[in-house]
């Protein structure tokens, strides 16, 4: 940009794709004036160097940002050493905890015992005499689709334990929502649910830039002993008020903090079903799947309350089935045609040549 004029530059590009000999030898072959450059047209707030569609940006970008929405949501807990802060039961990880604090290793047999890095074990070991068991920190864990493992909830056992929003998954029940930032995948929709706390990589793929983030549904209120009858105990939404109360204004409904059988009323749980069934959606992530690589996804503002509920139906039998709450889940189309417990130990081959 001049200093004088405070117009941009303009911006060209061009791409070659092939072997380094081709690429040597076009370059050999060719002066800047004699490459067919295409202009770019640079624009807020993202200036991308190279040439993108940006075809139903506008409308995009005029619903709401689904990490705006919730007032707070943070990424995954990091253990930074897995295989010891995690266990496939309750009774595993209780097993390990209580090893570590009732008797002597050294950090290179903690390490080498757990499969640790260098400064996880040398992280626990300074921690280990202060470190005070409260079987009630015993808490399962969200650690992949589908797949969750118990860990021990402590800062003295996590690296990063985000406790400011992890802790809404502990008080009582909730559940939230798992979204990233920037998702690559054209196949796949940029968000989960779950009801625990969730490891940094939970859903984390190729291409998907950071962690995942977790949003809880709902806030639950400190806990203080000197607590005077005034001070609330309910749990309430973490929502932006700004933007429910537009989604309200739109649909012509009344939001209530909890679910109510009220004819024109629509609750917490609603919005997230409604943004559930949109990012699942493949019209949706066809129609702005340059846009859901760059930030966070964004769900346009419901227009009417006939499609509002439409999706929110939708959105909950997606989340109950992801939750594996819905009975759907229990009906397999696979089949083992052979007697026993289809518990696999390790795979026999048996050769079929005649």
């Amino acid at each position: 940009m001049s200093a004088h004029n405070k117009k941009l530059a303009q911006v060209f590009h061009y791409d070659l794709f092939g072997k380094r000999e081709l690429k040597y030898d076009f370059l050999t072959e060719n002066k800047l004036s004699t490459i067919h450059w295409q202009e770019l047209n640079p624009n807020k707030p993202n200036f991308f160097f190279i040439p993108k569609n940006e075809s139903g940006r506008d409308e995009y970008e005029s619903g709401f940002n689904v990490e705006n929405l919730f007032s707070k949501n943070v990424t995954g807990i990091v253990t930074m050493g897995d295989e010891f802060a995690f266990g496939e039961t309750n009774e595993i990880i209780k097993n390990k905890i209580y090893e570590f604090k009732n008797n002597q290793i050294t950090e290179v047999e903690l390490k080498e015992k757990f499969n640790l890095g260098k400064n996880y074990a040398e992280f626990v070991l300074k921690n280990k005499n202060s470190l005070i068991i409260d079987v009630s920190k015993f808490i399962k864990c969200s650690y992949r689709p589908f797949d969750s493992k118990w860990t021990y909830f402590d800062n003295k056992i996590l690296w990063r334990w985000r406790v400011e929003v992890m802790q809404h998954f502990m008080k009582g029940k909730n559940v939230g929502l798992v979204f990233k930032l920037g998702n690559a995948e054209e196949k796949s929709a940029s968000a989960m649910v779950t009801k625990n706390i969730i490891d940094f990589r939970s859903w984390s793929r190729p291409g998907m830039q950071g962690g995942d983030y977790v949003a809880p549904l709902y806030l639950y209120p400190e806990t203080n002993p000197q607590q005077t009858i005034e001070i609330t105990t309910e749990r309430t939404p973490n929502l932006n008020t700004e933007i429910v109360n537009q989604i309200a204004k739109n649909l012509g409904l009344t939001f209530t903090i909890e679910k109510e059988t009220t004819k024109g009323t629509f609750a917490p749980i609603d919005i997230l079903d409604y943004i559930y069934a949109v990012l699942h959606s493949p019209t949706y992530r066809e129609k702005y799947k340059e846009f859901l690589k760059i930030d966070f996804p964004r769900v346009p503002y419901p227009k009417d309350a006939a499609t509002f509920w439409q999706l929110v139906a939708l959105g909950a039998e997606i989340r109950q089935i992801h939750l594996l709450e819905s009975p759907v889940v229990e009906k397999y189309f696979t089949q083992y045609p052979i007697n026993g417990d289809n518990v696999v130990t390790k795979p026999k081959y048996v050769s079929n040549v005649l």
